[in-house]
């Protein structure tokens, strides 16, 4: 009987540490700025995001997360040339901790508006932020748009 209650509770943990894996952080915007578009399509779908916009000719693409209560991420990437952009739109506020919190230690300048904060981070680019209320509204929940912008040394390898 200790042996099972163990292993539950063993289970338990290992669940809730493995509970933000879709979620994307520093490291995994380096991973995706620093290589090309088609190996972001492999990341995001360890990651459990399925694809739902691919156009070859302009090297963009969409990935969607559902999350369980209602929430969402969608990551649209753009390749210009040998440097990559990235747009997040999520209401998940854990996404938007994730990446506050991960980048945090690397932040060379940051600045805000009443519209747009905007994070200058080591070895990455600049990250905007804009927070809008909900649609329809809810006082709980915020909409988070993230652009990501690499620096001009950052290009894409093969």
């Amino acid at each position: 009987m200790k042996k099972l209650l163990l292993s539950i509770i063993i289970f338990c943990f290992a669940t809730a540490g493995f509970a933000q894996t879709n979620l994307i952080s520093y490291d995994d915007l380096n991973y995706l700025l620093y290589n090309i578009i088609s190996k972001a399509d492999t990341f995001f779908v360890a990651k459990g995001y399925t694809l739902t916009k691919k156009d070859e000719k302009k090297n963009t693409r969409k990935y969607e997360l559902k999350i369980p209560g209602g929430t969402y991420i969608t990551n649209s990437i753009r390749v210009d040339g040998r440097r990559m952009y990235i747009e997040m739109e999520t209401n998940e506020l854990g996404q938007y901790n994730m990446i506050y919190n991960s980048v945090s230690q690397y932040i060379n300048k940051e600045s805000s508006t009443p519209d747009v904060q905007t994070i200058v981070v080591k070895d990455l680019g600049t990250i905007y932020i804009m927070v809008n209320d909900a649609v329809p509204y809810n006082p709980t929940r915020r909409e988070y748009t993230l652009r990501i912008v690499a620096d001009k040394g950052i290009t894409a390898y093969n």
